[in-house]
């Protein structure tokens, strides 16, 4: 009994709380229960002494702890602190992050879209490339050219007219503008170029005249019988007869010469034709017809077509009231003025309300824009026009129209000279609205071929030319082998024939027919010269049209100088015509010689630009032979037609010069960041 009561006296373990114990906190008193409670102590509670156990500061963290535990530790300074840092840190890293994307979004120039990254090269499908055999060129034969278009380093193709056609040009008397005529093959050959010129990531635009049909168009023969909603889809009026002859209701002519109205034996009535007879102007004050070429814009859009070039689009109106256009010479008997340059044409070209509906033309192509990396580029052709009026194309500040009216002032000069050359770059850049993309082309379907209108000696400088100014330099086909003008002038053809001698099928080799077709005939013959003008023969030639127009184009490819940079205009005259690229941020700068003078001249380049060391190097030449010498910058000798651009670094650009700033142009002003390899607006 003594020896039980002992045990119980030092022992006294007491069961308090039935509380589980995880060996680190002892479990806490509960209080003593009320004497009657319904949970009795147990008669032989035990007590384990306290001090036997680990103090509570004296435990450490161990893996696997409950949280119970866990939450003893986390409020300890040494613990919660590195986490509220981390936490904080976490906080302003990712703000910072957020700001700097904002700030970067905020100061990057707008990235150049695919019609502003490199050259458009422009097909008449007739003449590029024949596969069936039959004298034309077709839309297969373009497919099997894609190769070659590829290595001319170009982003956009560019196809001349190829919708069903009654006209044997096949360019502007349109009989189904949704149909392929014939001749280019059929839709599915349309779809399957589309495709393949996408996969080489390459884009497509096509023209688009707008303005006219052929008179074998439905809606033609719809409305000379006043067939339902047709019958004013033309321009028609009264006129009158005299002794068998049609007097027409007032003076205005055809582009073509003669009066633009002619009599229609169905309908009564005079119709408004402003090219040929067979090809009448829609009634564009017609809400109806403005509906029927949207949804003709929006089936090639929705075949996968990039964009359009609007033809002709200064037509589209003409004055309500039929007002007689004042003649040039008004001393000039009425009844002898009959060609077209004999008028002003104030009342059927560019008529108040055109630009509406191009602008109309603009927001159907918007609409296929949306989808990232689809945008759909819109071109006009605006040619004979001053420089005023083309410079209406870009449309207004916040209304955007033609992204931009193709430049075709080169393609109609008949003679160089620096001062020309000059002349037509500065009237550009000069009358450009501010923020507006340039564009320069050197021929075209309706213009003589370079080489035939200024000679061979110039197709190497004019080439550099248009890779080395700002803007989208555009290629008429043959015009990178220096391909010129048929002479042959008994044509089978029914058109202007003029218009024709530049549209000789393309000179890809020296076997039969160049290489265009395995035909026993051409549509037009080939040029006599194509035994050594051919691409194949060029492609071996180091020395070659071709080879220097790929390098051209490379280069533009490669330098933010030439694609992004400040464009300065250094000096000028009846020879030379010096200029530089430069772009902040680059410290290099490339400066461009072109001699279009008649002879060879000597250039003495520190007159110029001071602060020039004694040589600099030839980064490109049209003579192959000096690219990557040096030249004496105090005599530079070049031949006639000759072309330089030399690589020079300096560190005060031209453009921050007071005395250059009237002659430096930029597009989309930008600098470049070496450290972060970006390019930002902050200049």
């Amino acid at each position: 009994m003594n020896e039980d009561k002992s045990k119980r006296d030092s022992i006294q373990m007491s069961m308090k709380g039935c509380r589980t114990n995880n060996g680190f906190v002892q479990n806490e008193d509960i209080p003593e229960q009320e004497p009657g409670s319904r949970d009795t102590p147990q008669p032989n509670a035990v007590s384990i002494p306290a001090t036997d156990e680990p103090h509570p500061k004296a435990l450490r963290p161990y893996a696997g702890m409950p949280k119970e535990v866990l939450f003893q530790f986390s409020g300890q300074a040494r613990y919660r602190v590195p986490r509220e840092i981390l936490f904080w840190l976490t906080v302003v890293s990712v703000l910072l992050l957020i700001g700097a994307t904002i700030v970067i979004i905020a100061i990057s120039p707008k990235c150049l879209d695919w019609w502003q990254a490199g050259p458009m090269y422009q097909i008449y499908p007739r003449s590029f490339k024949d596969s069936d055999k039959d004298g034309n060129g077709d839309l297969k034969g373009i497919q099997e050219k894609l190769d070659y278009i590829a290595s001319l380093h170009v982003k956009t193709i560019w196809i001349s007219s190829f919708y069903k056609s009654s006209l044997k040009d096949f360019r502007y008397g349109i009989e189904d503008f949704q149909e392929i005529d014939p001749v280019f093959g059929t839709m599915k050959d349309f779809e399957n170029l589309v495709a393949a010129i996408h996969d080489k990531g390459l884009k497509l635009i096509i023209d688009f005249i707008p303005n006219h049909t052929s008179d074998k168009h439905p809606w033609f023969q719809s409305s000379r019988t006043r067939s339902g909603k047709y019958t004013d889809y033309y321009i028609w009026h009264n006129c009158t007869h005299e002794n068998g002859v049609t007097i027409p209701p007032n003076n205005w002519l055809s582009v073509y010469g003669n009066s633009s109205w002619h009599f229609d034996e169905v309908r009564k009535q005079c119709y408004f034709h402003q090219f040929l007879k067979e090809q009448p102007d829609l009634n564009f004050r017609n809400p109806a017809v403005q509906e029927e070429i949207k949804e003709i814009i929006q089936f090639w859009l929705s075949k996968g077509v990039d964009g359009f070039s609007f033809d002709a689009v200064k037509f589209l109106l003409e004055a309500k009231d039929l007002r007689n256009e004042i003649q040039v010479n008004t001393s000039q008997i009425p009844d002898t003025v009959t060609h077209y340059s004999e008028l002003y044409h104030d009342f059927t070209t560019t008529q108040v309300g055109m630009h509406d509906i191009v602008r109309d033309f603009r927001q159907t192509m918007d609409q296929y824009s949306r989808e990232p990396g689809r945008y759909r580029f819109m071109g006009t052709e605006a040619s004979a026009e001053s420089i005023e009026r083309t410079m209406m194309y870009y449309g207004l500040p916040f209304i955007q129209e033609a992204d931009f009216p193709f430049n075709n002032y080169f393609a109609t000069l008949d003679s160089l000279s620096g001062h020309t050359v000059y002349e037509v770059i500065i009237s550009w850049m000069e009358n450009m609205p501010e923020g507006k993309w340039p564009n320069w082309m050197t021929g075209g379907p309706e213009a003589t071929r370079l080489t035939s209108r200024l000679g061979n000696q110039y197709i190497n400088a004019m080439n550099m030319l248009l890779f080395t100014l700002p803007g989208t330099p555009i290629t008429y086909y043959g015009e990178e082998i220096g391909m010129r003008d048929i002479s042959i002038t008994n044509f089978n053809e029914r058109y202007n024939t003029n218009t024709l001698l530049s549209k000789s099928p393309m000179q890809w080799d020296n076997s039969s027919n160049a290489g265009f077709s395995e035909g026993n005939h051409t549509w037009l013959p080939t040029n006599s010269d194509y035994l050594t003008v051919n691409v194949e023969v060029q492609k071996t030639e180091p020395s070659s049209a071709l080879r220097l127009y790929q390098d051209l184009s490379l280069l533009h490819a490669r330098e933010l100088l030439l694609n992004r940079g400040w464009f300065c205009l250094l000096s000028v005259d009846s020879n030379f015509v010096v200029y530089t690229r430069e772009l902040d941020g680059i410290d290099k700068v490339f400066i461009v010689i072109l001699n279009f003078g008649e002879s060879s001249t000597l250039l003495n380049l520190q007159e110029i630009i001071s602060g020039l060391p004694t040589k600099l190097r030839i980064r490109l030449s049209t003579n192959s032979a000096s690219k990557g010498s040096e030249v004496d910058t105090q005599a530079i000798s070049l031949e006639k037609g000759e072309g330089l651009i030399l690589e020079h670094s300096m560190t005060t650009l031209h453009h921050h010069q007071a005395a250059l700033r009237d002659r430096c142009f930029v597009s989309n002003r930008a600098c470049y960041s070496s450290t972060l390899d970006i390019l930002y607006t902050l200049c």
